[in-house]
């Protein structure tokens, strides 16, 4: 899964339970951006590039 596709099961995630979602893309170096979910906040890399396999579990868990 590339950053891309994070972005938008996380916004489909979020539409399910109505919570808020945004992403800034000037918020962050380079190819970084912010995600926001309510009141939390995550950067995501380079959405083009994958994102690894632990990262993924790792987020997985506060968002369910």
């Amino acid at each position: 899964m590339n950053g891309r596709q994070f972005i938008r099961n996380v916004r489909k995630w979020a539409k399910a339970k109505g919570l808020d979602v945004r992403f800034i893309a000037s918020e962050g170096p380079g190819s970084h951006g912010t995600l926001y979910v309510d009141n939390r906040k995550t950067t995501v890399k380079d959405r083009k590039k994958d994102i690894g396999k632990g990262l993924l579990n790792k987020a997985r868990g506060p968002l369910h």
